[in-house]
């Protein structure tokens, strides 16, 4: 059974009022009406055990995804429905593209009592988001310890909350360094920097020789992916989010943290990135470098492919060189954790739990990975397939940058309080780059504020 919350007859009626508003509000509004985010969820009700899911007791389910860009999804659910005619059927339904308007929508149809999901695929922030309120099935017995090893740890750690995981890993992501290799070489640079401060010295020295009008673009603007790329300064100068032992401690006022951010703000005041890299998202980022308008970039693995067609790239292939982010002061390069994973619905029917379970082992098995990194040019979540040839041949960045990035990325920080807790980050992360606030100052705010959101969200569901 769900928890039920205290004061959901009152959140009801708030849950109506907020139905009317909520088209025309963005996701950020949205999520900061009355407290919001997945804390502010209670308040508008959390259901019962009673509705949701798409299963009718004869081996049916739906399986939710947003829009998959590669084409290749379709054909995985086919084969399938296919492989266990007269046993199983999946219908697919598609879900926005857009991965807020896809969360916001999910969050709706569960605090209406499920809707009719059965298997969902979803963003590596949202287990803990929404196994905190009771929507999602705790799948410890069905996937045990001795099958998580065969996974990328940072995918697996990405599914678990209290102790309990909630998810599979089905196909990953990680943040990687793109460089000018032949712009590099003309300057007498044999590999790529190492650290940022290398990094820096090998922008400024290749903007020189060439012309080049960008040493390094990479995303700061206010918005998830500026969270991303935050966090990965803090992340590698040794500063932390929440306690790794106590996920309701905040400890980001750290000097480590406000060494992380100076590097990321250094990248302006030096010179090496524009002022307007503060509004880039992975839209003005990636033209840009392709244009050949910048030395080094910092995207995520498919950019990779973008390169050399000459619809979208300048540049060539050959001329792209890939390698893992660079290391702060103490040695250590840190990637954001992207990718996504599949849960089952705990609202559903035990039937098209069961069914959808069967589903989610199709596509995070070897075969159904490999076809999906074959024929979409998704990196795969298990660990096996990095030392198959035509898995890399597929996908060829991850050879380039190596295995080693997707071991050490680290996911976001778990808390099912994360939504608010990530609107206050990156309006902090934004305000420290734009040199609004200087780095301490803005981890100071930041560490109230999370302390506030935490302590607001432990008390709602309570």
């Amino acid at each position: 059974m769900m928890r039920k919350v205290s004061g959901s007859k009152r959140g009801a009626s708030r849950q109506n009022s907020l139905a009317v508003v909520r088209r025309r509000l963005t996701r950020r509004s949205f999520l900061k009406l009355g407290g919001a985010g997945l804390a502010g969820a209670a308040l508008l009700g959390v259901p019962g055990c009673s509705g949701g899911g798409g299963g009718n007791g004869n081996g049916e389910f739906t399986f939710a995804m947003g829009q998959d860009t590669t084409g290749a999804l379709p054909g995985l659910v086919e084969r399938f429905n296919q492989q266990y005619e007269g046993q199983y059927v999946c219908n697919y339904r598609e879900m926005p593209t857009d991965t807020g308007q896809y969360f916001d929508q999910l969050r709706t149809e569960f605090q209406a009592g499920g809707g009719d999901i059965d298997v969902i695929g979803g963003d590596v922030i949202w287990p803990a988001q929404f196994a905190a309120f009771g929507f999602l099935v705790d799948l410890s017995d069905r996937f045990p310890e001795s099958e998580r090893g065969s996974f990328l740890p940072g995918p697996v750690d990405s599914n678990i909350y209290e102790g309990a995981i909630y998810g599979l890993p089905w196909y990953t992501d990680a943040g990687l360094l793109y460089y000018r290799q032949d712009l590099l070489e003309q300057s007498g640079f044999s590999e790529p920097p190492q650290t940022w401060e290398e990094l820096k010295e090998q922008a400024q020295k290749v903007v020189q020789d060439s012309g080049t009008e960008n040493g390094f673009v990479f995303q700061g603007a206010d918005y998830e992916g500026g969270v991303v790329n935050a966090l990965e300064y803090v992340y590698s100068h040794g500063g932390r989010v929440l306690d790794e032992n106590d996920p309701n401690t905040v400890v980001v006022d750290s000097p480590e943290a406000a060494a992380g951010l100076q590097t990321e703000r250094s990248m302006i005041e030096d010179g090496v990135s524009p002022q307007s890299v503060a509004t880039y998202t992975e839209t003005e980022c990636e033209p840009i470098f392709l244009r050949g308008e910048s030395v080094f970039l910092r995207a995520w693995p498919q950019t990779y492919s973008i390169a050399g067609n000459p619809q979208d790239s300048v540049i060539e292939q050959a001329q792209v060189g890939v390698a893992p982010l660079p290391a702060g002061p103490g040695g250590q390069s840190v990637s954001g954790l992207g990718g996504w994973n599949l849960f089952i619905n705990a609202a559903s029917d035990p039937e098209a739990q069961e069914a959808g379970y069967e589903f989610i082992r199709f596509l995070t098995s070897s075969e159904q990975q490999r076809a999906y990194a074959q024929e979409g040019s998704r990196l795969p979540t298990l660990q096996e397939l990095y030392e198959e040839q035509e898995v890399l041949d597929a996908v060829p960045v991850i050879e380039l940058a190596g295995e080693q990035t997707l071991q050490n990325a680290e996911p976001r920080p778990v808390s099912p309080f994360y939504s608010d807790m990530s609107l206050r980050m990156g309006e902090q992360f934004n305000a420290s780059l734009n040199g609004e606030l200087s780095p301490e100052e803005a981890l100071q705010t930041l560490q109230e504020e999370l302390e506030q959101i935490i302590e607001q969200g432990q008390n709602t569901v309570a």
